[in-house]
């Protein structure tokens, strides 16, 4: 298998267990948050929704730089379906980057940067494996914590989950 073919398969099955949880984000509780420093529920529910539209920017784009402006406002969730929403476009996006990208793409080089500040230069397979899909599983697992401390019901992410298991 390429790459590409190992990211894509990832990013398709791993996409189901993600939106079975964005599914089940208590919008009653959008404010929560465990700790004084952690996004509130709202804000994680969203960028782990955003995570996976990151593709573009590194795969197809050759750096990131925080210091220009965004494209376009971000998006304003609202409700369950908002999120999901969002979460299904970008990953209809990057299947058809991850379907149509050269494989070649992976081996050029990627930067972060603020303006003249660099925070990194990487490969953009290292970049994609790194930003689009080890960042994306930390927040994730996340908000599998958030929910948990709701005594929100977790679904199956792998394999089962106590709440499956009626422990």
């Amino acid at each position: 298998m390429t790459l590409k073919e190992i990211f894509l398969s990832e990013v398709k099955q791993v996409a189901i267990a993600t939106r079975q949880l964005l599914a089940i984000v208590p919008f009653t509780e959008a404010e929560f948050k465990p700790h004084p420093k952690s996004m509130t529920l709202l804000r994680l529910s969203k960028h782990v929704a955003e995570i996976s539209g990151w593709w573009k920017e590194c795969v197809l784009d050759n750096e990131l730089d925080f210091a220009k402006p965004a494209s376009s406002p971000p998006k304003e969730i609202n409700s369950t379906q908002d999120l999901l929403d969002l979460h299904d476009k970008h990953i209809t996006q990057a299947i058809k980057i991850l379907t149509e990208v050269d494989e070649k793409e992976f081996d050029n080089m990627w930067t972060m940067r603020s303006g003249e500040h660099k925070f990194f230069t990487l490969p953009k397979g290292q970049v994609a494996r790194t930003w689009c899909l080890n960042h994306w599983y930390h927040h994730r697992g996340q908000l599998t914590v958030y929910l948990r401390l709701l005594n929100v019901p977790l679904p199956a992410t792998y394999s089962t989950t106590a709440d499956l298991e009626g422990k």
